[in-house]
């Protein structure tokens, strides 16, 4: 094997050593930069300080990078009142004409909530905490009800804003309103075929409804009460969503809209006090600093990497191949679907972005749509066993082993993979809204 090639494997072996003995994943990171500049290409350490340092900090002062704690707080916010348990009533009304019912509140639920959320695990458990108790009590088939909720809670990272689409967007310099603009279709896409997946297996199987539940009938009344229940969620929406396509403010600005509209709200439904204030700023700080730290870390391996070629190598090594474009997303979906059993999304993302990139972009594919391609993979890693975020929410809210519910999540798992041969197929799908708002890049 060529040097540089056997380079190339080694560094990544060396990740996912250091990752597999459960070292933390920012640190792991760091050691796999400092081992491969120091013992391959014998830097002396005050050098590889010298690289970290200036690196680190120019990856850490990005200014987008302002919106992830942002929304997070928000969203540690909105948790911490009653939003799920009037979306839950707020859908349940207007779902009664399709059939299951009530297991659709889990899919447009995490739909709504993922517009102000941005995370996968928040979606599943705000949505999960009410509606996963009240179809198991109503008797409704236990399989759908958390399959679709595990499949569902993944459009937290679709549909914008989504913590791993700024990732992406600081990682690969793409607009990050562009890409909030590009997830909007394919995460609307994906609702609808969970949706009629559900509907599907509900028709072929009418008893997975109970029949208390198929006689129960509601009135136009509850139905306008129920708009009334999902206002909070709708005017949060608008208010992020639409300051940011308006043109009104940037994503870091509309996440600051979304974190002082989530506190009023909780102010006027009479649900914000101190507690639940420390409670989740909390909560906005550990998570912050878990993926603002890997980020910095990531920001140095891939500064490493170059010194060592991994990137340049590994290109040329793929280029021998001759793969056709669709072929190497073929081999890019394998690879992310194995990584998608040992890391969470956010290390997958800048851990193959330095290699990933290059290629997508010498294969001619745009870097606008690759982001949503890698979101679908990250989705796809969150329902993946052993480590998926989304199963071990699940588990929790349940009491299942884990086993049982991946294999409850299985068919929404098989409906990501088809969502991710029609976006590639059909890349328009992704790109034609942000370059409708804001124009084709020149």
């Amino acid at each position: 094997m060529d040097s540089s090639v056997f380079t190339s494997v080694a560094a990544f072996g060396l990740v996912l050593l250091f990752l597999g003995t459960g070292t933390w994943i920012f640190a792991g990171l760091l050691l796999v930069s400092v081992t491969g500049l120091h013992f391959i290409l014998d830097f002396p350490l005050d050098r590889i300080g010298a690289i970290a340092k200036g690196v680190m900090w120019r990856s850490a002062s990005t200014w987008e990078l302002s919106a992830i704690p942002i929304f997070i707080m928000a969203g540690e916010i909105i948790y911490r009142t009653d939003i799920s348990e009037r979306l839950f009533r707020g859908l349940a009304p207007n779902v009664d004409w399709l059939p299951g019912r009530l297991l659709h509140t889990n899919i447009l639920g995490c739909t709504l909530f993922a517009a102000v959320s941005g995370s996968s695990t928040a979606t599943t458990a705000t949505v999960g905490k009410i509606t996963i108790n009240e179809l198991l009590k109503r008797k409704y088939n236990e399989n759908l009800a958390i399959g679709s909720l595990a499949g569902a809670g993944s459009l937290g990272l679709m549909i914008p804003p989504s913590i791993v689409m700024i990732v992406y967007g600081v990682l690969a310099e793409v607009s990050i309103a562009k890409l909030f603009a590009a997830g909007v279709i394919p995460g609307l896409m994906l609702s609808g075929m969970y949706t009629i997946f559900i509907a599907v297996r509900c028709v072929m199987r009418p008893d997975f409804t109970p029949e208390s539940e198929r006689l129960r009938k509601f009135t136009w009344g509850d139905r306008a009460r129920g708009f009334v229940d999902l206002s909070p969620v709708l005017i949060l929406i608008l208010l992020v969503l639409g300051s940011i396509y308006t043109g009104l403010a940037t994503p870091s600005e509309a996440a600051a809209i979304g974190l002082a509209a989530s506190m009023i709200i909780a102010f006027l439904l009479r649900q914000m006090n101190w507690k639940v204030f420390v409670d989740s700023l909390i909560g906005a700080v550990r998570l912050s600093c878990m993926v603002c730290s890997i980020l910095v870390a990531a920001a140095f391996l891939s500064s490493a990497m170059g010194y060592l070629h991994v990137p340049q190598d590994t290109a040329r090594f793929i280029g021998y191949l001759e793969l056709s474009p669709y072929m190497l997303i073929v081999v890019l979906s394998i690879l992310y679907l194995i990584l998608g059993c040992f890391l969470d999304g956010i290390s997958m993302t800048v851990m193959t972005l330095p290699i990933a990139l290059p290629l997508i972009m010498d294969a001619g594919f745009d870097p606008l749509w690759f982001g949503i391609y890698l979101v679908v993979m990250v989705e796809l890693a969150a329902i993946t066993p052993p480590i998926g975020f989304n199963l071990f929410v699940l588990q929790g809210l349940t009491g299942y082993p884990i086993g049982r519910v991946a294999y409850a999540a299985f068919p929404f798992f098989i409906i990501m993979l088809i969502a991710t041969a029609i976006i590639t197929a059909y890349p328009e799908i992704a790109t034609w809204l942000p370059n409708v708002l804001m124009g084709k890049p020149q």
